[in-house]
């Protein structure tokens, strides 16, 4: 099978409405990353010393050896920021998730109390914070699941959710086969989405790398507090109207203890949260809320994937949209599908391709083969199924003597002139629009009716479609 497993489509133009409780307009989503502790280290076993998100510009591993500076800014974010953003959250009334590496939550008892506490969701943020990108299938695997382990015995809980951050190819499906509420390695939506995964159905929050404070120690970058601000309130105003228009959304925020929790920082997370709190209709859920909520209201649709379907499968399913021309479908099959056509309109432009590619022999075979319009086989019952369903749709199955006889000429005129029947998605007309049609592009040109005639029949495959799958 020629399988693209990249999803680009999602929820498609017209996304649901997320339903947040109470009519809220937007679910902001604070996440506290807590990794120090777990960060590289010679101390933790590692090669070297860590480099990743510190104020120390141009950071680099120090094979070999601690990295002193590189430990005391860690160090600052479970001392000193860790503190500052506790009372902050608790004082505000908000909760938060908390990304929570194995590893840096045994090191830090109070902090895990505290949290605790405050009836913050403790989620897994893996077993140290270190890249999973080169590691082998099998040991991150055996990662994840000593993750749980320790997370479950620092915690007194089993993680709700997952987020390596740092993550190889393998980690959301690996992770997801462990069974988590929710998994967050992914950054492509603006609401929640589901994946199938072996026999279950995985829910995926997607997170943030811009409305992240990941981006004081990065460039581009923030520099002050109050650039922090601005893109959050610019991302909550466009998230806000769009809730307002009806279509609420989610807004993830990302913060680490050892960035955010600097005075000169967190002045703009406290200026973004006093925002927004001044406005109505927004809702604070921990990731574990939002997964409760959309597992119960936007439940996974279960439906025959086509993009997973053997070939038997497929042609059974699809292989009558194009009217008594199952080869369309078997060609179909055969080319790069994925999740982008698991939708009524991206298998319709699959099964399109096909035809319009198709020689022109082949596509005058598929033309000849639909039946004329209210004709000899509708009377004799001889329809498929779904041309039976479409005829009768517009009334075709009832006319009077008069019409019947007006559509026998015309179908003999036409067929006579251009070699093929009149073909035209009823669905979309009337009688008396059909009738129009007819006598319109009775008189056009061949080759241009040939072309529109092709064109109907993409649109009345679209229509089945639909009837088949979403969207």
């Amino acid at each position: 099978m020629n399988r693209y497993p990249r999803d680009m489509s999602g929820h498609g133009p017209n996304p649901p409405d997320a339903g947040w409780p109470g009519g809220a307009k937007i679910a902001v989503s604070l996440v506290l990353n807590y990794e120090e502790g777990g960060e590289n280290s010679v101390l933790h076993g590692d090669a070297a010393s860590e480099a990743f998100l510190s104020d120390i510009a141009g950071a680099q591993p120090w094979p070999g050896q601690r990295h002193w500076n590189m430990e005391s800014l860690y160090e600052y974010g479970a001392r000193a920021g860790f503190w500052r953003l506790h009372r902050l959250f608790t004082g505000l009334g908000i909760p938060v998730t908390i990304y929570g590496v194995a590893t840096a939550l045994a090191r830090s008892p109070e902090q895990v109390a505290a949290m605790k506490a405050a009836g913050w969701e403790i989620a897994s943020h893996g077993l140290k914070w270190v890249e999973h990108r080169d590691m082998a299938e099998a040991e991150e695997r055996r990662q994840i699941a000593e993750a749980i382990r320790l997370h479950t015995d620092v915690t007194g809980a089993r993680p709700t959710g997952w987020y390596t951050g740092r993550c190889s190819l393998n980690t959301l499906r690996l992770t997801a086969e462990a069974g988590f509420d929710w998994v967050s390695d992914t950054y492509d939506d603006d609401l929640p989405y589901w994946i199938r995964v072996g026999d279950r159905d995985q829910l995926v929050i997607p997170y943030t790398l811009e409305a992240n404070d990941m981006r004081f120690a990065t460039a581009p970058g923030y520099i002050t507090g109050e650039q922090f601000f601005q893109y959050l309130k610019d991302s909550f105003d466009t998230l806000y109207a769009e809730g307002q228009a009806g279509a609420a959304k989610m807004m993830s925020v990302g913060l680490h203890c050892r960035l955010i929790g600097r005075p000169g920082k967190i002045a703009g997370l406290r200026r973004f949260l006093d925002y927004a709190r001044g406005h109505d209709g927004v809702w604070f859920p921990r990731r574990l809320d939002i997964a409760r909520h959309w597992a119960a209201n936007h439940p996974p649709q279960d439906f025959g994937r086509p993009s997973q379907m053997d070939r038997a499968t497929f042609s059974a399913r699809f292989g009558g949209v194009f009217e008594h021309s199952p080869w369309i479908a078997e060609r179909a099959w055969a080319m790069e599908l994925g999740p982008a056509h698991d939708t009524a309109t991206g298998l319709a432009n699959a099964l399109a391709r096909v035809f319009r590619s198709a020689s022109r022999a082949e596509q005058l075979g598929v033309l000849t083969a639909h039946p004329d319009l209210a004709g000899k086989l509708a009377a004799a019952r001889r329809l498929t199924e779904a041309s039976t369903a479409e005829q009768a749709g517009a009334g075709l199955d009832a006319l009077t003597d008069a019409e019947r006889a007006e559509f026998t000429d015309l179908n003999a005129a036409y067929m006579a002139r251009h070699g093929f029947p009149f073909i035209i998605a009823v669905r979309d007309n009337s009688r008396a629009t059909i009738l129009a049609a007819f006598r319109r592009r009775l008189e056009q040109d061949s080759e241009a009716e040939f072309a529109e005639a092709c064109a109907q029949v993409e649109r009345i495959a679209e229509l089945r479609l639909k009837d088949m799958l979403p969207r």
